[in-house]
């Protein structure tokens, strides 16, 4: 499986490290050189959580974010919790 938020989609991204030589202009120097570039990943914070979708406990992954938000329900924690549609069954 992928590391990509199913609701934000949020996924792996490439980027750069520099590396730099030199004291900076602020602190009396003469500048910063690049010195080198250095290919390197930007992972997101991926959880795989029990979340309801359609109505059924599922386990997906999702970014923090996306749970801070409130974008994911959570099940409850147990079953009898729920209630049994008492009006369906006496029908």
């Amino acid at each position: 499986m992928p590391r990509v938020c199913k609701f934000t989609g949020r996924r792996t991204a490439a980027g750069r490290t520099y590396t730099l030589r030199g004291k900076a202009k602020y602190l009396g120097g003469v500048g910063t050189k690049i010195t080198g570039k250095t290919n390197r990943t930007f992972k997101p914070n991926i959880q795989t959580v029990t979340a309801l979708v359609d109505g059924t406990p599922t386990r997906i992954k999702v970014s923090t974010k996306a749970i801070k938000s409130g974008l994911v329900v959570k099940p409850l924690k147990r079953k009898y919790a729920y209630k049994p549609d008492t009006e369906a069954a006496g029908a």
